[in-house]
């Protein structure tokens, strides 16, 4: 019996790229983010960090220092930090104010379901699930309930991906996207 057409060409899009895994799934499944949505999501100037770490050599705090950087108004979200940087660290998304207006959530994908409930109730209507080499924030069920309400979800990617002027190694990581047909349309 042949392999069906759609069977190859998924196993042949699965790549490694390094900054994050692409999967054909993302790309081909129900739901795919769009660039619009990265766009929108960038555009906002004040965007609370969920799970920023204290620790200057880790990823998340590296990347929040970029948004910082960009003259965005990066508010850090962390339970177990009360200050980071000389600025106030908060311990859920409820307790900024005045609110953001979105949220990059750089946790495990176990934590994301509450925090994204935790946007829902503090007026949240835009949320960027951090996806990396690891298996990131993405979480099905907070896609899901993001979508139930009425939040616009880029579900997965590195931001870093999307910044003009962005350090030398993330652009092969587009150009892999883009090739693969993972890059958001």
């Amino acid at each position: 019996m042949p392999v069906p057409s759609v069977t190859v060409h998924l196993t042949l899009r699965r790549v490694a790229t390094g900054c994050e895994t692409v999967d054909s799934t993302t790309a081909l499944g129900d739901r795919m983010t769009t660039k619009k949505q990265i766009d929108d999501f960038l555009a906002l100037k004040r965007i609370a960090f969920v799970g920023v770490s204290h620790n200057p050599r880790e990823f998340s705090y590296a990347l929040w220092q970029e948004f910082r950087q960009r003259r965005y108004e990066a508010i850090p979200v962390n339970p177990n930090v009360a200050v980071l940087d000389g600025q106030t660290s908060y311990k859920r998304v409820q307790d900024i104010e005045p609110g953001v207006e979105g949220v990059l959530i750089m946790t495990s994908s176990k934590a994301t379901e509450q925090i994204v409930r935790d946007c829902a109730e503090a007026g949240v209507k835009h949320v960027w699930m951090y996806k990396g080499v690891a298996a990131g924030a993405v979480n099905k069920a907070a896609v899901a309930f993001c979508e139930a309400n009425g939040i616009d979800v880029v579900e997965g990617f590195c931001p870093y991906m999307f910044f003009k002027g962005t350090p030398f190694f993330h652009a092969p990581h587009r150009w892999v996207k883009k090739l693969t047909g993972s890059y958001p349309g």
